[in-house]
């Protein structure tokens, strides 16, 4: 086994950028503009693979209704170490480490600096990302167990499989009330103009545009029950100006206005929806949500795409709009060993999102 030293050594001299990346659904250069321009507050750390450290708000993944009961409490914000991205939908890994081996190097390199050290969106099912990687994570939680980590039930990833010819093929697969509702919204798809632009497109050298659609993402942020990341807008100038993203931003508007928007970046068959900004009130005038929910899938149909990922947020909505759910985890090691037996005692309440899958299974039975 290598000493310590040899793990921290062997860590640092892995290029992230020059090796391949277990998990990696997104273009890679989405992750480097993330690790060159962070979200708020965080750091990017150096590592073998993307990580960063910031003050972590620990009620973050409570259930909403203990978090909501919970509010007027003191919210610890420890400094924490996490091993992952906001970027993309799951932890990367560097292929040529094997699991085992990376356990112990973010063990060597976080655990005594860090009170919380967490692993995050470890995929827990092949659906998205192949045997071969989840296999890798498998490996990688036995060997974070063994390590002291606890595994906690993560996020549900939302993704259609793109498995039918048409939306009208997709839409008969509803029940004919839900058919119904879903075809009221779809007709406020006349009132708005869709305009596709691509990333790189010199459109998005005009700074007063892309500070236009950085205020429509700002909304969304701002009224969202969990704030943890809130990137910036030298991240989407950045983003947006770089056609190795390989992003497409859907841009709605009405009357000429800009009422919203969707991005999304796509990869080895895959459309992946990344961020959305709204104008709340033009939007829900529009049913914005629903329209561009099926504008991505017909964009997906047109691409023959398998698969169209819609991410973690708003796992009830996206649920009636046809989405199944992936689970995940995440690994979870906790430097103080009172706060780590807490942490076994109570960890359902940290597990919001297990219901979500635990329907597909239902729904796969009935």
């Amino acid at each position: 086994m290598r000493t310590r030293r040899e793990i921290l050594r062997r860590a640092r001299d892995y290029d992230a950028s020059a090796v391949a990346l277990v998990n990696l659904l997104e273009p890679l250069d989405l992750v480097r503009e993330f690790q060159s321009h962070p979200p708020e507050g965080f750091a990017p750390l150096e590592f073998c693979t993307p990580a960063f450290a910031t003050k972590f708000d620990l009620l973050t993944t409570l259930e909403p209704a203990v978090r909501r009961r919970l509010r007027a409490l003191p919210r610890p914000r420890p400094l924490t170490c996490f091993v992952g991205t906001t970027v993309s939908e799951y932890a990367l890994f560097p292929a040529e480490m094997a699991p085992e081996e990376l356990a112990r190097a973010v063990v060597a390199q976080f655990a005594a600096r860090y009170s919380f050290v967490i692993i995050k969106d470890i995929p827990a099912e092949p659906a998205l990302v192949g045997e071969e990687a989840f296999m890798y994570s498998r490996r990688l939680g036995d060997a974070c167990r063994e390590a002291g980590f606890a595994l906690l039930d993560g996020q549900a990833l939302a993704y259609v499989p793109i498995d039918f010819d048409s939306i009208d093929d997709y839409l008969a697969r509803f029940s004919h009330s839900r058919r119904k509702n879903l075809r009221r919204k779809l007709r406020r798809r006349g009132s708005v103009e869709i305009e596709a632009i691509a990333s790189g497109d010199e459109r998005f050298g005009d700074d007063a545009f892309v500070a236009a659609i950085y205020a429509l993402y700002r909304n969304v942020y701002d009224q969202s029950e969990i704030h943890f990341d809130l990137l910036t807008e030298a991240f989407f100038r950045a983003m947006l100006r770089n056609a190795s993203v390989n992003a497409t931003l859907f841009c709605y508007r009405a009357e000429g206005a800009l009422i919203g928007w969707n991005l999304c970046v796509a990869k080895d068959g895959m459309l992946i929806d990344k961020y959305i900004g709204f104008d709340y009130s033009a939007a829900r005038a529009h049913e914005l949500y629903t329209v561009s929910w099926f504008h991505n899938l017909q964009h997906a149909v047109d691409r023959r795409y398998r698969c169209y990922v819609a991410g973690w947020t708003d796992p009830e909505i996206k649920r009636q709009l046809g989405a199944r759910f992936t689970p995940t985890m995440h690994a979870v090691r906790v430097r103080n060993p009172l706060l780590r037996g807490a942490l076994k005692l109570s960890k359902r309440w940290f597990e919001p999102d297990r219901r979500w899958t635990s329907a597909d299974d239902e729904r796969d039975r009935s």
